[in-house]
């Protein structure tokens, strides 16, 4: 049983914020101090905001726990709908941190086309063009890439022999079947392009002909691709609950097609300039989340109904981070 905790009420969350019309979605957090009692942010006024999707919930909640552990007034808004409020709000300077992912930074908030596969070099990318152009500090990412993927049952992927997409492409055609969504179907660097850079053009019947492919909701692609039924390929996403849930096996994107979405916490220029023990604090989590890490997490609020901030306050206590 969790031990009896107080709540952090944070009244400015539930106040509108003029410049961008950011409400939180809950305002609450558990309290909870550093090992020893340290408050190496004693005195500091910080707003946390998040995207209101479960993983970005998770990594705000998480944030606002141990930034106020460390000894922070924290003003929790996460929850922001959509991906435009929060980054508005922190464009605004209504908002001091943010989990964002290098991939949206690079495609969505840059209009930038280029695949640039290797993570670390993405990261630097975006980081250099925020900081000139937004003094937004984008710190080193996390582990953890939230990207597009393809799954199959693990029993499926044991029977037909395959770890890759490249395995995938040298099935023959009837093993080919995918279930994937319009809008992963109809993107620019989605799955058409993708089957062309594995070499089985869409359409084609020595490729991946149109009666191979189902299109739904990406809520069901899931367990369509667990039960192997219609497709024994399913598009994901790498860090979703459902895939350790339904025992998905994720196969490796070999060529790199799919472009980097690795996490990373932004912090406006001047708030870690004022406190650049941000930087240590922040990093303490960022590197000890994985995509293994981040399923599991999010799996306990979508799959088993957990509070997101129940679930970040268990994970900060369960690595010592918080007591």
């Amino acid at each position: 049983m969790r031990p009896a905790r107080g709540w952090w009420i944070v009244l400015a969350a539930v106040t509108l914020l003029a410049g961008c019309g950011l409400v939180s979605s809950s305002g609450t957090f558990h309290a909870a101090t550093l090992p020893g009692g340290a408050k190496p942010l004693a005195g500091a006024r910080l707003v946390v905001t998040s995207k209101s999707f479960t993983e970005g919930v998770l990594l705000g909640k998480i944030t606002a726990t141990y930034l106020a552990a460390a000894g922070a007034a924290v003003t929790d808004l996460t929850g922001a709908p959509g991906s435009a409020s929060s980054r508005q709000a922190q464009l605004n300077g209504d908002a001091d941190i943010l989990w964002e992912y290098t991939g949206t930074g690079w495609v969505n908030y840059h209009n930038e086309t280029a695949t640039i596969a290797d993570p670390r070099e993405l990261w630097q990318r975006v980081h250099d063009i925020e900081k000139r152009d937004h003094q937004l500090e984008w710190l080193p990412p996390a582990k953890f890439n939230d990207t597009y993927a393809f799954a199959a049952s693990a029993a499926t992927a044991q029977r037909l022999r395959v770890t890759s997409l490249s395995d995938v492409a040298s099935l023959p055609v009837a093993d080919r079947t995918f279930c994937v969504d319009d809008e992963f179907f109809s993107r620019a660097d989605g799955f058409i392009p993708m089957l062309a850079k594995y070499g089985i053009p869409y359409n084609d019947s020595n490729g991946v002909p149109s009666r191979n492919v189902t299109r739904m909701d990406a809520g069901v692609v899931y367990p369509a691709t667990a039960k192997s039924a219609p497709c024994n390929f399913g598009m994901v996403y790498t860090t979703d609950g459902r895939v350790k849930n339904l025992h998905l096996t994720v196969l490796t994107d070999d060529k790199k097609f799919f472009l980097p979405y690795s996490g990373a916490a932004v912090v406006r220029g001047a708030v870690i300039d004022e406190h650049p023990q941000l930087r240590t604090l922040l990093g303490a989590v960022s590197e000890r989340l994985t995509d293994q890490l981040l399923q599991e997490l999010n799996g306990r609020v979508d799959i088993a109904g957990e509070d997101p901030s129940d679930v970040a306050y268990d994970w900060l206590r369960s690595e010592r981070l918080v007591e």
